[in-house]
């Protein structure tokens, strides 16, 4: 087994097409083919089920996939530890963030970051599922809500903040020191959809409760949300991080109570992989700006 085979192979995987993965490789595709024939003749299993012009991994093909993908990784990792070796602060670095406000705290550090290490290419992806991503060695770490339950991951915990009702002065609620979280279903609610970490959160705590959350308007992107809201459409539910990010002056947070909305937001990476000098720095320079909102702003904990 070569790597260069499984190089074609994975290529093959991520395409599911044998043309479109040759044009990617720069060679022929008889060639392909035949690489991949040695590869299961070496094996002694299908690694694709062939069918008509399209193809489909098998279940021993995915096997192979996943310990390919690690081992690339492997070897990106040994690469940039001989690197760094000699000094070269160079290579990628990909991070993962949570769509909205996680995803926007990772970007606004991003000019600090090239500063200090100009020649790292950055990445930056928004994701729901970041987990699986770090352990295939798809990112190098990832901005997340804890907990995580894997022991091949280890997490940094970075701060705890809880949720508030967000709505203009107009609203019913106006004016409130406190709602109670059953009093959020009596009013109309502009929320993300399901797969939104933040709604996920509200639907859990509305299940527990006994009650099933029936948003009025779904959103996927910030902007409309707040848009939205601030039409007078309905209130919202929101993070005290993306509520300040944003800080407009016509809407206002009231805190909700029984039971308060809370969560933990940490990074994660894989216990195994090789942290590199970039990596650490972005990781140094993360903590230290929480640090820094810590003392200029009082950050709420989660009650326990």
């Amino acid at each position: 087994m070569e790597l260069r085979q499984l190089e074609y192979f994975v290529a093959t995987c991520e395409e599911l097409h044998f043309t479109r993965a040759s044009v990617k490789l720069g060679i022929t595709q008889p060639s392909l083919s035949h690489q991949i024939k040695v590869l299961e003749d070496e094996i002694g299993v299908p690694l694709f089920d062939r069918i008509g012009k399209k193809i489909a991994i098998t279940e021993a093909g995915m096997i192979l996939y996943r310990q390919s993908k690690l081992a690339f990784g492997n070897l990106a990792s040994a690469k940039e530890q001989i690197g760094e070796l000699q000094q070269i602060e160079r290579g990628t670095l990909s991070i993962g963030a949570l769509p909205g406000e996680l995803n926007q705290l990772v970007s606004s550090l991003l000019l600090e970051f090239h500063r200090e290490y100009p020649k790292v290419r950055i990445k930056i992806f928004g994701v729901e599922d970041v987990a699986d991503l770090v352990l295939n060695n798809q990112l190098d770490l990832a901005v997340t809500i804890l907990p995580i339950e894997n022991e091949r991951l280890h997490t940094i915990p970075l701060y705890e903040e809880k949720f508030y009702f967000v709505a203009t002065s107009e609203h019913p609620y106006a004016g409130r020191s406190s709602i109670d979280f059953e009093e959020i279903m009596n009013v109309p609610i502009v929320m993300f959809p399901e797969t939104h970490r933040c709604r996920q959160l509200v639907d859990m705590t509305c299940s527990r409760a006994g009650f099933t959350f029936q948003p009025l308007i779904e959103t996927t992107t910030i902007d409309s949300l707040f848009g939205l809201v601030r039409s007078g459409a309905g209130g919202t539910v929101l993070s005290k991080t993306l509520f300040e990010m944003y800080n407009f002056e016509d809407l206002h947070p009231i805190p909700i109570q029984n039971p308060t909305l809370c969560r933990e937001v940490g990074i994660v990476y894989h216990r195994d992989k090789y942290m590199g000098k970039a990596s650490r720095g972005f990781i140094d320079l993360l903590t230290a700006h929480i640090k820094v909102l810590k003392q200029d702003v009082v950050m709420e904990s989660c009650d326990r």
